[in-house]
């Protein structure tokens, strides 16, 4: 007896595709509204970071650093250190405070 190979029909694979496609249509406006949120969170980690860095630099010195400048010198934070999409950098005012600015 001869026995015929089994396999999906067009229709099934069709139905597949389809329901596929609808999840990826649900799924992708998700992911690029969160984009956004990632981004900010990367930049608020980044002066938590730069602070404790901050506060390592007047450990160790007994004075706080003036600019970003000697904190790049020492290896206390690396260079050019931004937000995850690049469009901000750190800051130190005179008073100590940390901000971030735009990038020129």
């Amino acid at each position: 007896m001869i026995k015929k190979a089994q396999g999906f029909t067009l229709i099934e694979m069709l139905i597949v595709l389809a329901v596929i496609s609808v999840l990826l249509l649900l799924l992708i406006p998700n992911l690029a509204s969160k984009n956004g949120e990632v981004q900010d969170k990367g930049c608020v980690a980044l002066i938590k970071m730069a602070k404790s860095q901050i506060q390592a630099y007047q450990i160790d010195h007994g004075v706080p650093p003036s600019d970003v400048g000697k904190l790049e010198a020492e290896k206390y934070i690396q260079e050019n250190a931004t937000c995850a999409n690049g469009s901000k950098q750190l800051h130190i005012s005179s008073d100590g405070a940390v901000t971030l600015v735009p990038t020129e």
